[in-house]
């Protein structure tokens, strides 16, 4: 992958930042339909539903299709189809967390864990992304979000 214009290394970092601030929002949302329905796992089930709606028109309206070849998926290694599932978990998690940690609790861990393992998807190049070693920097960065959570925590 070829390294992006310094603008367009804004543009999508604004992106990430923005996709990022919806994780609180949709936690929060999933907990008040947890509430309504009285389960985490039918709230979950509503919330993965109507996202699956939503991608279905948009594959028709962007895509003009909602099909792919189906030659060739024996040869897909297995775990590419396992992210639903982490969305899953994820998701769910997070409606049955928000009531017992909070928003920004529940938030914070996830994004710390989604940076330990992200640093160490990098340091390792898994899943055949581009390899970014592991450095003190990296790190220093890493314990000071768990230092954030120690904060979150006691204050």
């Amino acid at each position: 992958m070829e390294r992006q214009a310094p603008k367009t290394m804004l543009l999508f970092m604004l992106m990430g930042f923005i996709a990022g601030m919806l994780s609180p929002i949709q936690t929060s949302i999933n907990g008040k339909l947890r509430m309504a329905v009285g389960s985490p796992f039918l709230a979950s089930f509503i919330s993965f539903l109507v996202g699956t709606i939503l991608l279905f028109l948009i594959c028709l309206i962007i895509e003009k299709r909602v099909t792919f070849k189906v030659r060739g998926v024996g040869k897909i290694p297995f775990w590419v189809f396992t992210g639903g599932i982490m969305g899953v978990i994820f998701v769910t998690s997070n409606i049955l967390l928000l009531p017992i940690l909070g928003s920004a609790m529940t938030v914070v861990l996830a994004i710390c864990g989604q940076m330990v393992i992200a640093l160490i998807i990098d340091h390792f190049g898994f899943f055949g992304v581009i390899k970014h070693p592991i450095n003190r920097y990296r790190i220093i960065g890493v314990l000071a979000m768990i230092a954030g959570i120690l904060l979150i925590q006691n204050f």
